[in-house]
């Protein structure tokens, strides 16, 4: 049916439809890579949706300080009648990735990671606050 739909922000997404969250491919874009961080005792827990990704298709980076999380998906749908041919052959891929600053002295074997179904969990430690060292030196002014 083509009646606009008041909850999504294009009308024409409705006569158009959206690869990401068609027939197993990457969900709805305003879903995908949706984080929740929550403060503990321990440090931070993260929670990112990754709806229709597999776990081998993510892959979670420390460097420099950041943590960059990327996710890749592709997929194939294929559709033939009874002799073969082809009626209807579709092809998505695509990849999305964020990073979040942990601070420099947050080490790899630190973080706890875990994917389960859809959902990518990490435990973040907090940092040792480090006391700010007075590092001015005052030059002597006669006269």
């Amino acid at each position: 049916m083509l009646m606009p739909s008041i909850f999504r922000d294009n009308l024409l997404d409705d006569f158009w439809g959206n690869p990401f969250r068609d027939n197993g491919y990457l969900a709805n874009t305003n879903e995908l890579m949706k984080t929740d961080i929550k403060e503990t005792d321990r440090g931070y827990e993260m929670t990112m949706n990754l709806p229709g990704v597999k776990k081998e298709d993510v892959k979670a980076e420390l460097k420099d300080g950041y943590l960059m999380i990327s996710a890749t998906s592709n997929s194939q749908n294929d559709e033939k009648d009874k002799e073969g041919r082809y009626i209807r052959r579709e092809r998505y891929s695509g990849s999305c990735s964020r990073s979040f600053y942990v601070g420099g002295n947050v080490r790899q074997e630190d973080i706890q990671a875990r994917f389960e179904d859809g959902t990518l969990k990490l435990l973040v430690p907090k940092q040792e606050e480090q006391t700010a060292v007075d590092n001015r030196k005052f030059i002597t002014i006669e006269g």
